[in-house]
């Protein structure tokens, strides 16, 4: 298998690589989906409370974002096809773990084994786009990306309600398998190998990395239910564990944190663009269903249905987006995606409790243009500005900057609920609004001379 050099891409796309790539994204994004929605389903399936099953998710996410960046580090060293391929493979094994597992703990076990897979594929999806697109088409690569996942992350209740109509929650993580297979098949034979930056893979550097992640992760869970010892003691355990690992890296010219590439000040704002901005959408996706039921009247089936023009705008915006990206600055169209946002979930806010179905479409789908005007373009912004040698570690941020968003936006709606019992939902919503004001600044910092200064 030839290796590609990044800077020296073919113009005729591979499409049994972009297939494979995009595969492998579909059945990850979907598989958190469905997980999520059939909660109940494997609750009683397991016989135990829907409280305790909270742990199939926990366990899922700590392992995703703890081995993001030390796996994107192992991309860039052995080759991000070897680990893309690698995490279809504990993927699929996990699976199956998962799938017949006859108890929670077993059940849990499993999915932190799966979260390690759809770590691997969300680590060097992004450099994997960025080696099989030209760097002229990037942009349209990062949205056809951002596409597939709006698609799959919408199709997740509704695959969810299929399967489960016809077959109990095991099959939910059994027709991975599949899938994982054919993906692994194209990815053999469609894949190319990227340019490595050979170095030694550095396992103190990495384990003290994941356990820093895991800490943080717990901080922001417990500080969101005023849980403040436990968020506390974790937090100071994430401060030590910082200290020791960049007291580690110092001098290191690839570290695994890969604080390197926040001295690239484009990088550094896309990056805090992507967090702050993925915090407004884990808050929402977590509030409106509680609007939906709890203020408006609707049932939970109808709260799901209700938040689907969202990311179905979402999806169809990504393909204006990456065009726009290639003529307008990703700073213009993120800042302005996310006052839009903002605006939107201010008319949100302030809906009346006789609300229908129509007045509440309206206000999603201008969310979804907003946020498809930030999402591929950041994304754009974020990989074209990091060097070739270091696209490894630069997906790695990627992945890791939207999932602390999305955490720490759901924390957010716990820490508004605990705090405001009455109003909380609406206050959250109204946080959001704020949030997304602050991210279409930092998006607009980057066209300040400021920015393009190295």
């Amino acid at each position: 298998m030839a290796i590609v050099d990044l800077d020296a891409q073919p113009h005729r796309l591979d499409r049994g690589a972009i297939f494979a790539i995009m595969l492998g994204v579909i059945i990850v994004t979907l598989d958190i989906s469905l997980t999520s929605t059939a909660i109940p389903a494997i609750a009683s399936g397991l016989g135990v409370s829907p409280a305790s099953t909270i742990w199939i998710i926990n366990t899922y996410y700590l392992a995703v974002v703890s081995a993001l960046l030390p796996l994107a580090a192992l991309g860039e060293i052995f080759g991000h096809r070897k680990v893309f391929m690698l995490g279809l493979v504990v993927f699929a094994a996990g699976s199956v773990l998962a799938g017949t597992s006859g108890s929670l703990a077993g059940l849990t076990a499993a999915r932190g084994l799966v979260g390690l897979g759809a770590a691997a594929v969300s680590a060097t999806t992004p450099a994997l786009i960025k080696c099989v697109y030209p760097p002229n088409k990037l942009g349209r690569g990062l949205g056809l990306y951002a596409m597939v996942v709006g698609v799959a992350f919408t199709a997740g209740p509704t695959t969810t309600s299929a399967v489960l109509s016809v077959a109990d929650w095991p099959w939910l993580f059994f027709l991975n398998v599949p899938v994982a297979l054919v993906a692994l098949l194209m990815a053999t034979m469609g894949l190319p190998d990227t340019e490595r930056n050979v170095r030694r893979f550095d396992k103190v550097a990495a384990s003290i990395c994941a356990l820093m992640f895991a800490a943080l992760l717990t901080v922001i869970s417990n500080a969101g239910h005023l849980r403040w010892s436990v968020a506390l003691t974790a937090l100071g355990l994430t401060v030590v564990l910082a200290y020791f690992l960049r007291k580690r890296e110092a001098g290191v010219t690839a570290p695994v944190l890969a604080l390197d590439l926040f001295r690239i000040r484009i990088f550094a704002l896309s990056s805090i663009t992507a967090i702050c901005s993925f915090a407004v959408q884990g808050l929402v996706f977590v509030a409106l269903p509680m609007l939906f039921m709890f203020k408006l009247g609707y049932s939970q089936v109808e709260a799901g249905l209700l938040i689907t023009p969202w990311p179905a705008t979402l999806a169809l915006m990504t393909l204006v987006a990456a065009p726009l990206s290639e003529r307008i600055a990703p700073g213009m169209l993120g800042g302005i995606g996310m006052l839009i946002v903002s605006i939107g979930l201010g008319l949100i806010s302030t809906m009346p409790e006789s609300a229908g179905i129509f007045d509440i479409a309206w206000r999603l789908i201008l969310c979804g243009i907003g946020f498809g005007l930030f999402q591929s373009p950041n994304m754009v912004a974020l990989m074209s500005s990091a060097p070739r040698e270091r696209s490894g570690s630069a997906g790695g941020i990627l992945a890791t900057s939207r999932l602390l968003g999305q955490s720490i936006g759901a924390a957010a709606v716990a820490f508004c609920l605990s705090i405001r019992p009455v109003d909380g939902i609406e206050t959250a919503l109204w946080l959001g609004a704020l949030a997304g004001l602050f991210a279409g600044g930092v998006s607009f910092s980057r066209l300040t001379r400021f920015a393009r200064r190295a």
